[in-house]
């Protein structure tokens, strides 16, 4: 054991003395001589064959210049049209730009000046930022006898069109989804919200993938010490890469061993504008469509965009139907193991005498019987899921009515015991939110031991451990279970019920108490004015 321990300490040590000289390369400045320039950038980069190089003469051929790009990465005809054409012909053919260039005492400044016409222009001084630059889809200018160059915005790599989320589908509302772009999806934002107090800060996250990182607010709307938290931990991050926003939801969430999700996420760019208008706050990594939203409450896994785009009597039907589908998925099968098992006279009798027909050829007990069929749908689940999309489907379905019919037709399941599984394989899927639907899914395992073992108590238990986590939880401080416990009855209009819009007046008090105080008092002043 000690071995295996000197081992891996040597190897960290070996890679950080590594790293250490790497990076004291990286960092170092750049020259005035622009081939030496050239040759550390292609040592660093490794002679990669990606890497495109163009020098070139300009005026009388006596300045040699130099543009640094990641060939995929940039816009060759945003590079061609706004750096190499201006640089290249214009200043051939200008001969009073030529002599300004030869005597001026700064050129890098003069071109910034007078012949670049690209908007995106930054100095740099360092490999390190440069080489970020081009790694980014930039291009950099460089020039002899210049310490110093300039990167030019040519971004433009291939990305996946603006399309309708496959996760989150609705009926009625807006048919387009965030992209892995983090441009377009900030840009998608400010299409919804064109208010200047939405405020963008941006970050890298991730020592080599140097992942860019949004952070997106309403300013005046949204709480000051959330969003202050919320940059603590992003800069608490230390990893090597960050490659989706998962890896930031590990990170930065309040609680790690809870089932639960504390911290919501959607790839639909109206569900985040609505989340920021009621003052919670955006994160979006590049990447990935999936946009992360905080703080998250318990309700907000129940409900829908499209709740808001249907009539408000509709809209609570089918969020009543949510949340009864929920108590479905979590309790049903327990439920029918501990009745079967030890709460028989709870049947009427008519019922009993036909489950008691259908089980007896059943060789295993309730339990045994539910945990094989749920464990076998989960596999077939599963499956639909990793399957290409063409078949997956197709195997889910006709897997689950070849296994369910061949196990009854065996003698292995009952019958109804396959119903009851069907069931809660419905109810679990009404579920808006994937992450919530996994957590009752990992839940209902422990709820059928606990029906097993202490009958109809057992589950009241388990249900009552439960609800006292779901209460100690938070999300960036604001209690998880808010407007419920604590009871806001302000809250109410839009938690169990969507009322009318023309009563949804103010914000949530819970995710913004400051705020919403102060529009309920702006409100009472409105009525005392009339």
């Amino acid at each position: 054991m000690n071995f295996f321990k000197k081992l891996l300490s040597q190897r960290r040590w070996d890679s950080a003395e590594a790293s250490v000289s790497d990076r004291q390369k990286v960092r170092e400045p750049l020259t005035t001589n622009l081939q030496l320039n050239l040759n550390k950038i292609r040592e660093i980069i490794g002679n990669s064959g990606d890497l495109a190089i163009k020098q070139f003469r300009i005026g009388d051929g006596s300045i040699h210049m130099a543009v640094v790009y990641a060939d995929g990465l940039a816009d060759k005809k945003l590079l061609d049209s706004f750096v190499l054409d201006p640089l290249m012909t214009e200043i051939k053919h200008s001969a009073e730009i030529s002599t300004k260039l030869l005597t001026h005492p700064d050129p890098m400044s003069l071109l910034k000046e007078t012949v670049l016409t690209i908007e995106d222009l930054v100095d740099v001084t360092d490999f390190e930022t440069l080489l970020l630059a081009v790694l980014s889809g930039d291009s950099v200018i460089l020039m002899e006898n210049s310490d110093r160059a300039m990167v030019a915005g040519t971004r433009g790599w291939e990305h996946r069109n603006v399309e309708e989320p496959s996760a989150q589908s609705l009926i009625r509302g807006p048919r387009e989804g965030f992209t892995e772009s983090l441009r377009i999806n900030t840009a998608m934002i400010r299409r919804k919200i064109k208010d200047p107090r939405l405020w963008l800060e941006s970050r890298e996250i991730g020592r080599v993938t140097r992942t860019g990182v949004a952070v997106m607010y309403l300013k005046g709307i949204a709480d000051d010490s959330v969003v202050e938290e919320i940059r603590q931990r992003l800069d608490r991050i230390d990893i090597d890469g960050i490659l989706e926003s998962g890896y930031i939801e590990e990170y930065i969430q309040d609680e790690t061993w809870s089932p639960f999700p504390t911290l919501a996420n959607s790839e639909r760019p109206d569900a985040i504008a609505a989340g920021l208008l009621e003052g919670r706050v955006a994160i979006l990594v590049d990447g990935t469509p999936f946009v992360l939203i905080a703080p998250a409450l318990f309700v907000q896994y129940f409900q829908s965009a499209e709740d808001y785009y249907q009539r408000w009597d509709i809209s609570t039907m089918i969020r009543l139907i949510r949340y009864l589908c929920f108590f479905i998925a979590l309790s049903a099968p327990s439920l029918y193991v501990a009745i079967t098992t030890f709460h028989q006279e709870m049947l009427p009798t008519n019922l009993l005498i036909s489950l008691v027909a259908q089980r007896e050829g059943v060789p295993f007990p309730a339990f045994l019987e539910a945990l094989m069929m749920e464990v076998t749908f989960e596999i077939l689940r599963e499956a639909g899921v990793r399957m290409p999309r063409a078949v997956g489907s197709a195997i889910s379905i006709v897997g689950t009515l070849v296994i369910g019919q061949a196990a009854v037709e065996a003698g292995i399941v009952s019958a109804a015991m396959v119903i009851v599984v069907s069931i809660t394989a419905m109810a679990s899927f009404v579920l808006p939110a994937y992450n919530m639907s996994i957590s009752i899914r990992m839940l209902r395992f422990p709820l059928m031991a606990l029906g097993a073992s202490f009958g109809l108590f057992g589950i009241i238990i388990g249900l009552i451990a439960i609800v006292l986590h779901l209460c100690s939880l938070r999300s960036f401080g604001v209690p998880y279970m808010s407007s419920i416990a604590p009871f806001h009855l302000s809250e109410q209009k839009d938690t169990l019920f969507r009322l009318p819009r023309w009563v949804m007046t103010s914000r949530p008090y819970s995710v913004n108490r400051k705020r919403s105080m102060a529009e309920q008092q702006d409100s009472q002043t409105m009525k005392n004015l009339h």
